[in-house]
Order: structure tokens, then C-alpha cells, then sequence
């Protein structure tokens, strides 16, 4: 099934710095919790490496994922960067914060889209020290 184009008036969340409807479409079906959607903007071969896992490798793999570990986050996308590379990519990274059940975390997004305007990989980062980390473990334990 041919994915429709995306456009930028096609998305209601607004990014500094950021313009690819993909990147936005992506924050928007997660934090509604439509993680089919998020997964079907990937390229079907697409990669989310997300913290603490394996390399989660094709849409099926990318949303059984998030439906079991995304439940209740918001994600709070603030500034971000684009450029092309050579091979014709679009490498998007973006700054900001996520909302889990527990705790507040900050975080970083590096999305590279291929030619096609597809996801083909995010890679999530935790911006937080092993001991905040900890920390936040402990009092969630409580």
C-alpha cells in the first residue's frame, strides 16, 4: 500500500528548528498512544534503538515494542536541527523531555530519513547520569 506524503499543515506539533512532517507525525502518533502509526512511519527494514534494548529492526518488531513500553509517556519535543548528508539522509536531532508514569526525563532524538522521507532510524537517548538514574529508581521504589 503506497504511504501518503506527509505535510508540514498535516501536524499540529510545532518544533523549533524542525520542519519534516515525518519527525513531527512521529511525537504526535506516539503521545497518542497510536503506536501502529508511529511504526508505519518507519521504512519497512526501519531501526529504533531505544535505551536499555537490542536494536528493534522492522515495523511489526518497532510497534509490539511501544505498545509494551510507550504506554503513558508524553513526549515533550523542544528544538532541533536538520541536515542533509551526502548520501541524500536527513539527519534530524532533537532536544526535549520525557514524561514516564514516575519521573521526568530529559532526552535526545537522532532521526535519519531516507530519500523517501521514511524513518529510517531513531536512536533515543537518555540524558541523565547513571546516578540520577538511580536516584530515580530508588524513589520510585517508595
Amino acid at each position: 500500500m503506497p504511504t501518503r506524503t506527509l505535510s508540514k499543515s498535516d501536524c499540529l506539533l510545532q518544533i523549533e528548528g524542525i520542519t519534516e512532517p515525518q519527525v513531527l507525525r512521529y511525537f504526535e502518533t506516539l503521545n497518542a498512544g497510536d503506536f501502529q502509526a508511529t511504526a508505519a512511519l518507519f521504512a519497512e527494514d526501519g531501526i529504533l534503538e531505544a535505551p536499555f534494548e537490542d536494536h528493534l529492526h522492522g515495523q511489526e518488531a518497532i510497534a509490539t515494542y511501544l505498545q509494551a513500553e510507550a504506554q503513558g509517556m508524553q513526549l515533550k519535543p523542544q528544538e532541533g536541527i536538520s541536515q542533509t548528508l551526502e548520501n541524500g539522509q536527513q539527519q534530524v536531532q532533537v532536544m526535549g523531555k520525557v514524561r514516564t508514569p514516575l519521573f521526568w526525563v530529559n532526552v535526545a532524538w537522532q532521526l535519519i530519513l531516507n530519500p523517501n522521507g521514511e524513518i529510517a532510524v531513531v536512536t533515543v537517548k537518555l540524558l541523565a547520569s547513571l546516578q540520577e538514574l538511580f536516584n530515580l529508581q530508588n524513589k520510585s521504589d517508595h
